[in-house]
C-alpha cells in the first residue's frame, strides 16, 4: 500500500486546510485509515481516523468540532478537512492506514507541513 499526503500549505489562525491521502495498491475494505501530527521537539499524535468498513470515525479531544475525516470511496483516499486553525496545529501531518482489528498502521505516507500563523 502506498499512501500519498497532499495539501499541507500556510495559513493564518482561523482559516482552514484541507488534507489528502490518496492509497494505491492492495487497499482492503477492513483497514483504518489515520491522521497523525508532528509539532518541531514532540512526538507523533493521533489526530484523527477512519474505519473503511462502515465509515466510524474517531478524534483527538482537540480537534473535536473543528476538524472533520472523510474519505471517497471510488478514489481510495481520504481527507481532513480542517477549519478554525490554531498555531498549535502547526506541525508536520502524516496519512498512515492498515488493519483495523486490531488496529495497526502499518502503511505511511510522508508528511506534510501545516503552518499556522497568529
Amino acid at each position: 500500500v502506498q499512501l500519498q499526503a497532499s495539501g499541507g500549505g500556510s495559513v493564518q489562525a482561523g482559516g482552514s486546510l484541507r488534507l489528502s491521502c490518496a492509497a494505491s495498491g492492495q487497499f482492503f475494505s477492513n483497514f483504518i485509515v489515520g491522521w497523525f501530527r508532528q509539532a518541531p521537539g514532540k512526538e507523533r499524535d493521533f489526530v484523527a481516523s477512519l474505519k473503511w468498513s462502515g465509515g466510524s470515525t474517531t478524534y483527538t479531544d482537540s480537534v473535536k468540532g473543528r476538524f472533520t475525516i472523510s474519505r471517497d470511496n471510488a478514489k481510495v483516499a481520504v481527507y481532513l478537512q480542517m477549519n478554525s486553525l490554531k498555531s498549535e496545529d502547526t506541525a508536520v501531518y502524516y496519512c498512515a492506514a492498515g488493519p483495523a482489528d486490531p488496529t495497526t498502521y502499518a502503511y505511511w505516507g510522508q508528511g506534510t507541513q501545516v503552518t499556522v500563523s497568529s
